[in-house]
């Protein structure tokens, strides 16, 4: 299968391209641990390493776009 016939079977079958599904993928694994989390014993920014983001920034700006808010207040809410 080439690359192509991915990325249309994904826009088909999906409606994102593979790295849209993989994004989304990292942030609701991301948003579940900061729900469960404490926010003494953990930072948004550790969740944001652990799921594959080198930059806390572009952390915060992927998760309110997707969900409305921004992490840290998911993590506060828990």
């Amino acid at each position: 299968m080439s690359v192509r016939a991915v990325q249309l079977a994904f826009r088909l079958h999906l409606g994102l391209t593979p790295m849209a599904y993989v994004r989304w993928v990292r942030l609701d694994h991301a948003r579940a641990e900061l729900k469960a989390a404490s926010p003494d014993d953990t930072t948004v920014t550790r969740v944001a390493a652990r799921w594959g983001y080198a930059r806390p920034s572009a952390f915060a700006a992927h998760y309110r776009d997707v969900y409305g808010e921004l992490p840290s207040y998911t993590l506060r809410s828990s």
